[in-house]
C-alpha cells in the first residue's frame, strides 16, 4: 500500500515520515493554503528527501498546486526539484499536456464533487488522487460513492484520512494507495511526528 505525506511546512517532517515508511512526501504552493511554503523552502525539504532515498529506499517528492497556471506549476516542480506535479482541481487536459512537456511525472488530484474522469490516465497523468470535496480541509466523504463508479488502477484515496480511521478506508474503497496531511496535523500546517508514525503503522496494517 503506498503512502504519501503530504503539506509538510519544515524539513524534519521529512525523517519522521520516511522513518515511518512513507513512499512520498508532498509540499504544497497553493496560495490560499495553511500549508503553502517558499520555493526556498520546499526545495530544502525535498533535497531532504531525496538525501533520505540515496540513504534507504526511493522517495517520491511531489510539489501540490492548484492556483497557478500549469506551465508555471511544472516550472516551480523543476525548480525546487520534485519528481512530481500534481495538479488539484480543475485543470483541462491541455494543461496536462503543457504540464508533462515540462515536468514529465504529473498527478492529477480531484474530488467527486467535480463529476471528474475517473480513468487513470484520462488527462496523461501517472496517477490519480481522489480527495474530499474540500481539499486540505480534513473533512471525510461518502466513500459509499466509490462502489459503484471508483477509478481502477493506481490511484491514491484521501480526505479526512486520520490514524483512527484509515484501516476502515482502505477495506471499502480498496485504493493503490492514501495520502494524509491534515489527519497528521496538531494545527494546520504542523505535522505532528506521532500521528504520523501512528497513521503509517495503520496503513502498513492494512496493506
Amino acid at each position: 500500500m503506498y503512502a504519501k505525506v503530504c503539506g509538510l511546512t519544515a524539513v524534519d517532517d521529512v525523517a519522521a515520515a520516511v522513518s515511518g515508511g512513507a513512499d512520498a512526501i508532498g509540499v504544497v504552493m497553493n496560495d490560499t493554503s495553511p500549508r503553502a511554503i517558499d520555493a526556498e523552502l520546499a526545495a530544502r525539504i525535498v533535497a531532504a528527501a531525496r538525501d533520505l532515498s540515496r540513504a534507504r529506499r526511493r522517495i517520491d517528492t511531489v510539489l501540490v498546486v492548484n492556483d497557478k497556471p500549469a506551465d508555471r506549476a511544472a516550472q516551480l516542480a523543476r525548480e525546487i526539484g520534485a519528481d512530481v506535479l500534481q495538479l488539484h482541481g480543475r485543470y483541462t487536459p491541455d494543461d496536462f499536456a503543457v504540464a508533462t512537456a515540462i515536468a514529465p511525472r504529473v498527478w492529477r488530484a480531484t474530488s467527486l464533487a467535480h463529476d471528474p474522469d475517473l480513468r487513470v490516465g484520462a488527462y496523461g497523468e501517472e496517477l490519480l488522487l481522489l480527495d474530499a470535496p474540500r481539499p486540505g480541509s480534513g473533512e471525510q466523504w461518502d466513500l459509499s460513492a466509490l462502489a459503484e463508479r471508483g477509478p481502477r488502477g493506481r490511484w491514491l484515496l484521501a480526505g479526512g484520512l486520520r490514524p483512527d480511521n484509515v484501516a476502515a478506508a482502505i477495506a471499502r474503497a480498496r485504493p493503490w494507495g492514501v495520502d494524509v496531511s491534515s489527519g497528521v496535523e496538531s494545527s494546520p500546517g504542523v505535522k505532528d511526528h506521532a500521528k504520523i508514525a501512528a497513521f503509517l503503522a495503520e496503513v502498513r496494517a492494512a496493506a
